[in-house]
């Protein structure tokens, strides 16, 4: 993709009227003023940290976080500027990096479905929800995470996680909407297997895991 048209705040992309608080905006900005880039930063860095937090653990939090936004940073003029919103984009980059990671992923998942305990369940509860996690089916889910593909897991925890629809996952990962649709629902089969018929909306991050596919 050829390097896009710079615009101001207010002009228009691609026959798009551009708003100012567009992520496209800010992004097109940074091409000739790159400190502005730090607004798209301030935007959307809780987000991703949580999430690589959720998937990696804290320890790694912060290193692939910043990676993220470094990588996204030194790739932004390929971004598409007729998507206002950038998070789907982040994500996608942020799975990726996940993806490098992916034995450490796998790794700590067993040793949770194994032992109960592992550093990285603490980040899947929001420590400001009174709900907790029943530790067997938090066992099972380990377990069946870590035995999804990892095509697979990135849809599933894009979704459950990252509460990207079908379409943002799409673009996040740059795969067909019938891709996540299908990895999605096998995901989800496996999921509700391991966990003997309970129902997965008594984990509270998996909220979207039972909507039909």
């Amino acid at each position: 993709m050829s390097a896009p048209t710079h615009h101001r705040h207010g002009d228009r992309v691609n026959g798009s009227p551009g708003r100012p608080d567009d992520d496209a905006c800010v992004i097109a900005d940074s091409l000739i003023q790159p400190e502005l880039f730090g607004e798209l930063y301030h935007r959307h860095v809780r987000a991703i940290r949580r999430y690589v937090a959720r998937r990696l653990g804290e320890d790694a939090a912060d290193d692939i976080t910043a990676d993220t936004f470094l990588s996204a940073f030194r790739t932004r003029s390929r971004y598409d500027l007729t998507r206002p919103n950038a998070q789907p984009w982040l994500y996608g980059i942020a799975a990726n990096l996940i993806g490098k990671q992916r034995r450490a992923e796998v790794r700590a998942l067993r040793a949770l479905a194994r032992t109960g305990h592992d550093p990285v369940a603490d980040a899947w509860t929001d420590r400001s929800d009174s709900r907790v996690m029943a530790q067997a089916m938090q066992v099972s889910l380990a377990g069946a995470l870590a035995a999804l593909s990892a095509g697979d897991r990135h849809v599933l925890l894009l979704v459950a996680w990252a509460d990207l629809n079908y379409q943002e996952v799409a673009e996040a990962l740059s795969i067909p909407v019938g891709t996540v649709r299908s990895r999605l629902n096998r995901a989800r089969r496996k999921v509700r297997l391991a966990l003997g018929g309970v129902d997965p909306r008594l984990v509270h991050d998996f909220p979207e895991m039972v909507g039909s596919g």
